[in-house]
């Protein structure tokens, strides 16, 4: 890496980090691409880098969010866990199902998703979902435990089918089957994402697919990155937030799509 990459990595975990504290995603949408294409590295290294500094991203992000209430860390952990090991799964079914199929389902569930963000934004219920959230956090049964588990069994299929973070498929989910307020769903779904990057990070560290040199740049840009995206988002109004998170899914969905089909 030359001189000139320095200053590009540590730019790039910056963004990443921000996206990541604002939205409660792993950035991993952002960093691996911007590593193949902006910096030039190897695939497989865009690959597994990113998922060793999502780590302390998804901690300093989910950690602002504590400090403010916004943390249901039993939900987070439970959701992790199940998630974490369906992402092994997850990661083999990479071989037996055909990636361009599976990449414009997910396309289509992010859109759909974006667009139930926005008509809930829409329709102001806020106050609703803030209540619900209170007696879900207080008053858990083995109902919900379970719903808790489902929710991080798919979680962790897609994320270690995409090697995304899983933040596009809980904080949705959170907020509109769950009944949490969307800043509570972005900050559990930072637990979530931080317990998802453990075993695919050790994973890719036992592959020899983790520079860490770079991964120590992209560190000090995603740490002060994802302070200022939770500092930001805690600022904002419940309504701004949804709004920017159904803009966000809804850029991304297409964006998969068209890639997908050969159009981008």
């Amino acid at each position: 890496m030359n001189p000139s990459d320095l200053g590009l990595a540590i730019a790039i975990g910056l963004v990443s980090g921000f996206l990541s504290g604002q939205f409660g995603i792993g950035g991993g949408l952002i960093t691996t691409p911007a590593i193949r294409l902006v910096l030039g590295q190897p695939a497989m290294i865009a690959v597994g880098t990113p998922l060793l500094v999502i780590l302390p991203t998804a901690i300093a992000g989910a950690l602002a969010y504590h400090r403010r209430g916004l943390v249901d860390t039993r939900s987070g952990i439970l959701v992790g866990l199940s998630g974490a090991l369906a992402s092994v799964a997850g990661a083999f079914a990479t071989r037996l199902v055909g990636g361009s199929t599976v990449m414009i389902v997910t396309a289509a569930v992010i859109c759909y998703m974006a667009v139930d963000m926005l008509l809930l934004a829409l329709r102001g219920s806020a106050a609703r979902e803030s209540e619900t959230t209170s007696a879900i956090s207080l008053a858990p049964t083995r109902g919900l435990t379970l719903r808790f588990v489902v929710l991080g069994v798919i979680t962790g299929l897609y994320s270690g089918f995409l090697g995304l973070g899983g933040g596009f498929i809980v904080v949705p989910a959170l907020v509109r089957w769950f009944g949490f307020d969307i800043k509570k769903a972005i900050g559990t779904s930072l637990v979530v994402v931080a317990v998802l990057s453990i075993p695919g990070s050790i994973t890719h560290i036992a592959l020899g697919n983790v520079d860490l040199r770079l991964a120590g740049l992209l560190a000090l840009g995603v740490i002060p990155g994802a302070l200022l995206g939770a500092k930001v988002t805690l600022a904002s109004g419940e309504r701004t937030v949804k709004i920017a998170f159904s803009a966000l899914l809804l850029v991304v969905g297409v964006l998969l799509a068209l890639s997908e089909s050969g159009l981008l």
